[in-house]
């Protein structure tokens, strides 16, 4: 072995603290690299094969009513490679053994066979019998949430009529791989279902025989959906239709793809965090090597080592310590990863997910952390490298420092010797202590950035269900119903209050930019679904125009008194001009408001009411289901207690332990950052140290001069890391905002607290085991002279 690797083996085993603490830092970066892109590379990868396989459309359109042979016309449009017409109805179920109402979807299947367009995996059972009018496939999901199997029954009601079904299979489809219900955020797999039926049977149930109220296309190859959907729109537009529309706004390919898009933010914030306080401490390590190790460099230099020897060593040295990071960091994350995987199972339907890590990953691992560690060392590697063999033989010059204002003030002074010794030294190397301030600093932003979402979760969902949505119960109707259905509702067993609302699909559009969502109609001071400002005073709908929230007016570059396109995709279709007339803030969801007389006269139409908000007596539900299922007009249930407790679930499996692996890592980069500095900062001090000693200061005197400024340091640094958290937690909030919630900027004090909290018991336990060394500083080296 040549002696230069020798050296490179005892600089591991001296550092090796140091070393660990920075393998760590880059072993996090890795990791959340890993899980980052391995689980956006297996669902991109999953989802794609399912489409493809299983023959997922492009363009969708709901209706109310055409004939079967309207269908001719729409293969006829130009692009168009094949399309699908079905039967889309919405029923009531009642499964045996459980109390609570539930909703479903009914959708049509070829009579015995598999459809053309998102045909079914089938997990289970088969398809219905051809001729068969009481049998249907069930949603996976669905039947895992009440045990059903092939052979169960289920009782429904479409259009106000009682039947009986027969389980006949159980099902995934890609349609509804993110399986949720019509005006929900999230799935309910207790109280919605999917089903499918053989079409002549739910055609003669729902009365639509020889005619269709839905229909998916699929596209040839490099055919632009939008002039399509156009063609689609202007056909179907005198029998009802509310609007094509491509995959983009197909609700589960919408919530699918905002996951991946957060995945894909993840991906590159957090490594580029934790790699980056990586590089740094490498920086600091390398720096303080080569400085102590001058006359090492210069002997080695003497006996015929090259510069390059020297910088392939120092590079390896690094290289070292980067590959242990990167081998801990890869290990874990392929650990994390596959855990993830059970959860987004639960969340996204697919036949079969698979987290491998693929190579190209591997490679991306150790590209990036090396490429860290490289941006990190270069400087130091390169001065060892240039410098001359006669100068790294001599000591550094001694540095020239005058008296600070402090020293001459009156209050330094009145300081000891040991703690002038500590402000003195802070002030005659400023680099090198804000380098230290700024690294500390760091490790407490990261303690925020993992901590503040916990505390915004409970804000945000607090405000949605307690100041925003006060109702117990959604009501939806099947078609628009009279005021009076409302009168009708009050005197239902347990209901307290009745509130009515109006409920319209629209596409929004201005500056460029276009949204499909829905105007929700309600009363001028709405009592049961509130609306709020930024600072969560309620909020009067204006007599005209509309409302909308702040994240949708950004997205379409709207402020109000600013005109926005409406096109109306129910009754009347029509395009027109509303100005928008106010602002609201809401965390979870994106919806447009008017006042509900308003929306009527928009949509040239009387009182009418998409369905009622109820305040209940929780107590009474079980004789208020009963009483509502003999009411055939309803189409379904919504319990918002349920949908709180599905969200608060939600987020409690993807967002928070995310951040509490975040935090976790956090806190190991703090103690990684505090012990690296302790460590410096006893090495560059030990001769000086023992030296005191010699002269007479005292054991407690010299602890209190290096412990006193690493304490210093660190209380320099817990500002500056609340700082830098508070701006990190800001990008992260505005980064992983989405549709389906905004998670608010909210950092309380408990937050910058605990961030506090961490850095200091970090650097406590820093201490605690450098207090080992300062016991046994060798002060027989101190009396000798250096050559």
């Amino acid at each position: 072995m040549r002696t230069i690797h020798r050296k490179l083996l005892r600089d591991l085993v001296d550092l090796k603290g140091q070393v660990a603490a920075i393998a760590v830092v880059v072993a996090a970066g890795v990791m959340t690299l890993i899980i980052a892109v391995t689980t956006l590379d297996a669902i991109s990868l999953t989802k794609d094969r399912f489409y493809r396989d299983y023959h997922f459309a492009d363009v969708f359109v709901d209706l109310k009513r055409a004939p079967e042979g309207l269908a001719e016309r729409l293969r006829d449009i130009p692009g168009v490679d094949h399309v699908e017409t079905r039967v889309n109805a919405p029923v009531r179920l009642e499964v045996p053994g459980y109390a609570d109402p539930v909703r479903g979807q009914l959708l049509s299947l070829p009579d015995g066979r598999q459809p053309d367009l998102n045909r079914l995996y089938l997990r289970e059972g088969s398809l219905p019998d051809p001729g068969r009018s009481d049998q249907v496939v069930i949603s996976e999901p669905f039947s895992e949430a009440h045990g059903l199997r092939p052979g169960d029954t289920v009782t429904a009601i479409i259009r106000g009529r009682l039947e009986t079904m027969t389980v006949s299979g159980v099902a995934l489809s890609p349609e509804f791989v993110y399986q949720i219900g019509p005006a929900d955020l999230l799935p309910d797999y207790e109280r919605f279902a999917v089903l499918w039926m053989n079409r002549r049977a739910l055609a003669n149930a729902f009365g639509m025989d020889g005619a269709f109220n839905n229909a998916v296309l699929t596209l040839q190859a490099g055919a632009d959906a939008g002039p399509v959907i156009d063609t689609v729109d202007t056909l179907l537009a005198r029998y009802g239709g509310t609007g094509a529309y491509d995959r983009d706004d197909q609700v589960s390919h919408q919530f699918l793809t905002m996951e991946l898009d957060q995945l894909r933010v993840m991906a590159v914030a957090l490594p580029t965090l934790f790699l980056g306080v990586a590089a740094f401490l490498l920086n600091v390590l390398m720096g303080r090597i080569v400085r102590t190790q001058r006359q090492q460099v210069a002997v080695l230099k003497a006996f015929g080592y090259s510069n390059r020897d020297m910088a392939a060593h120092y590079g390896l040295l690094t290289g070292l310590i980067v590959l242990i990071g990167v081998a801990v960091g890869v290990g874990m994350g392929a650990w994390a990863a596959d855990a993830l995987a059970a959860v987004y199972m639960e969340y996204f339907r697919f036949p079969a997910m698979s987290f491998r890590l693929q190579p190209q990953v591997l490679l991306l691992a150790v590209v990036v952390a090396a490429g860290a560690a490289a941006l990190g060392t270069y400087r130091a590697v390169r001065g060892a490298v240039s410098l001359p063999p006669a100068e790294a033989m001599r000591p550094p010059a001694p540095e020239t420092f005058r008296q600070g204002w402090l020293e001459r003030s009156h209050l330094g002074r009145l300081l000891d010797q040991p703690t002038r010794i500590i402000v003195r030294n802070l002030a005659r190397h400023r680099l090198k202590s804000g380098l230290s301030v700024l690294g500390i600093g760091l490790s407490g932003a990261l303690l925020m950035v993992g901590s503040y979402q916990f505390g915004a979760v409970d804000d945000m969902l607090d405000t949605q269900y307690r100041l925003v949505q006060t109702m117990d119960i959604n009501l939806y109707f099947t078609e628009p119903a009279s005021a009076h259905a409302v009168a009708g509702l009050r005197h239902k067993p347990g209901v307290q209050y009745v509130e009515g609302f109006r409920n319209v699909p629209v596409r929004l559009a201005a500056n460029g930019q276009d949204y499909r969502t829905a105007i929700l109609g309600m009363d001028a001071e709405p009592k049961l679904r509130r609306l709020t400002d930024a600072r969560g005073q309620p909020q009067r709908l204006p007599p005209e125009g509309l409302v909308l929230t702040d994240y949708l007016a950004d997205y379409l570059g709207l402020r109000p008194g600013d005109a926005v396109q409406v096109e109306v995709m129910e009754g009347h279709r029509r395009t027109l001009d509303v100005e928008l007339a106010a602002v609201v803030s809401e965390p979870v969801g994106v919806s447009a408001y008017m006042e509900r007389q308003a929306l009527n006269r928009l949509m040239r139409e009387g009182p009418a009411l998409s369905g009622v908000w109820l305040l209940t007596d929780a107590s009474q539900h079980p004789a208020l289901y009963e009483a509502l299922w003999d009411v055939p007009q309803i189409a379904g249930i919504g319990l918002i207690g349920e949908a709180e407790a599905a969200i608060r679930e939600y987020i409690d499996d993807t967002v928070l332990i995310m951040m509490g692996v975040l935090l976790l890592l956090g806190g190991s980069i703090t103690f990684a950052v505090a012990y690296n500095n302790a460590r410096i900062a006893f090495a560059e001090r030990a001769r000086e140290l023992a030296t005191l000693r010699v002269l007479g200061y005292t054991r407690g005197e010299v602890s209190w001069i290096l412990l006193g400024e690493i304490a210093a340091l660190t209380l320099l640094a817990i500002p500056l890391g609340w700082l830098l958290g508070t701006g990190f937690a800001m990008a992260l909030s505005a980064a992983m905002s989405t549709d389906l919630f905004r998670v608010p900027f909210v950092i309380t004090p408990q937050t910058y607290a605990f961030a506090a909290a961490g850095v200091i018991v970090a650097t406590v336990l820093s201490v605690l085991l450098i207090l080992r060394r300062l016991r046994s500083l060798d002060m027989v080296s101190a009396l000798k002279t250096v050559e």
